[in-house]
């Protein structure tokens, strides 16, 4: 299957105002990139101080300021909502956007937010056995009038879940785990997203993703591959050199890794070049983090200068 290559953008969440957000998502929306994204944390990361805007809240006010960009998060983990109730929420924002939404989906990490307001924070076995529940709950409620479920975690009686989305609803597996999540993203996902952190290893990784699809008996081209990616962009070397090492001062592992040798900067030249490199290894879709206090400005030359070579 070939696939056109797709861009989105991470909107202002972290220390910002709301302005700030609405205001980056109607210029992204603007721009012509293909989606928007948020964290699904209630803590500030990695600080947990920070203030943040809740991730389907902030994208259900996106969803009515925007006309084009499909809708995401970077990843929504269970025992943060009942799913059956998460349902709702996702088939509400697919209707005020009128059809725009990603299900991003994972198992969560920071221990600290699910723990600090209540929730409990299990091992990792049953982390993405509720991963897996909820997407098969999704698919339920989605397709069914009234939805039965009983599993270890969750059980669903006689429940409903009406407006339906006005689609096929896109559910995004987020993660680099390659024994259970990556099984459950090959028998479950239209979208695996690799992590920032291991960006180094995408090729690695797409062939543990296509193993397990032939153990559970799925094409492995049915499956979007995206990777999430800080941007520096340069008008000119000078200025994307010192982008660069600003960047690497400032992000850690969990963006930042491997920045300089397998991450997408430089000039608009140069980064057409580092997306072809990952398109080369399959990846079709991206979820970009432009490295700069106003997001604005790299986006905007990223749009003018980069979209343009992949798009006919």
């Amino acid at each position: 299957m070939q696939r056109t290559p797709r861009f989105g953008v991470t909107l202002p969440q972290i220390k910002r105002s709301w302005d700030q957000a609405q205001d980056a998502a109607i210029h992204f929306d603007g721009l012509g990139y293909d989606h928007l994204w948020v964290c699904d944390h209630v803590f500030g990361v990695p600080a947990p101080h920070l203030p943040i805007f809740e991730a389907w809240t902030q994208l259900a006010a996106v969803g009515a300021l925007t006309e084009h960009a499909e809708l995401g998060t970077l990843v929504t983990p269970p025992f943060f909502r009942n799913p059956g109730v998460f349902a709702k929420q996702l088939a509400t924002l697919d209707h005020i956007s009128h059809g725009r939404v990603i299900a991003g989906l994972g198992s969560g990490w920071f221990e600290a937010e699910f723990t600090g307001v209540g929730n409990p924070f299990p091992g990792i076995g049953e982390r993405m056995q509720a991963l897996e529940e909820t997407i098969e709950i999704l698919r339920l409620l989605f397709a069914e009038e009234k939805a039965n479920y009983e599993g270890q975690i969750y059980t669903l009686r006689e429940a409903v879940c009406e407006p339906k989305p006005t689609r096929h609803l896109p559910i995004l597996v987020g993660g680099s785990g390659e024994r259970m999540l990556m099984r459950i993203a090959a028998q479950h996902a239209d979208i695996w997203n690799n992590p920032a952190a291991v960006q180094s290893e995408l090729a690695a990784k797409v062939e543990v993703l296509h193993k397990r699809c032939d153990e559970v008996g799925r094409d492995p081209a049915e499956i979007e591959i995206s990777q999430q990616c800080v941007v520096i962009l340069g008008a000119d070397e000078q200025a994307a050199d010192e982008g660069l090492a600003k960047a690497s001062k400032i992000y850690g592992g969990h963006m930042g890794s491997g920045l300089e040798a397998h991450g997408i900067w430089g000039t608009p030249s140069r980064v057409i070049d580092c997306i072809g490199r990952h398109i080369d290894l399959g990846c079709t879709m991206f979820v970009i983090e432009f490295f700069g206090r106003d997001t604005r400005e790299p986006a905007t030359l990223f749009a003018e200068e980069v979209l343009p070579a992949f798009r006919s």
